[in-house]
């Protein structure tokens, strides 16, 4: 058997601002936006670069019991771990795009790892494992 999750719904407030900051500051890949509708709403879907497992699909809160959930989809825990093939060049690269880290660069036994917030307060690892770590082979940048 052979399974894989293939998107992770991300609650947001706006499609738009939520594109602009994942694509636009980020540097994710924009792989779908298409308008539904039946159901009047998108379907947005954004990646990493060079990312070939699990997306994000940009899901914007549709009714009020949706709406505290913006920016607080983990409970203030880190919710998403963006892992990379170079910590200090995407730290950099984020810090000049005023991206808010909230916890700053640590050498753990596991690698490298900062923690940011995005648009609306969702946390977010930034990471690059040891290359010895058990889950370096499987999230290895092709």
């Amino acid at each position: 058997m052979q399974q894989s999750i293939i998107h992770i719904a991300l609650v947001v407030r706006d499609y738009d601002e939520a594109i602009d900051f994942y694509v636009g500051k980020l540097g994710f890949d924009l792989l779908d936006d298409t308008y539904q509708p039946a159901q009047n709403k998108r379907w947005v879907v954004v990646a990493p670069p060079g990312g070939a497992g699990t997306t994000l699909l940009l899901a914007k809160a549709s009714n009020p019991e949706q709406e505290p959930f913006v920016g607080n989809q983990a409970g203030g825990r880190v919710f998403l771990f963006l892992n990379t093939d170079d910590f200090w060049r995407d730290y950099e690269r984020l810090r000049a795009l005023e991206v808010t880290f909230i916890r700053a660069p640590k050498e753990e036994e596991y690698g490298t790892v900062a923690v940011f917030e995005d648009l609306y307060g969702n946390r977010w690892d930034l990471l690059q494992l040891r290359p010895d770590h058990p889950l370096a082979a499987r999230g290895r940048m092709r």
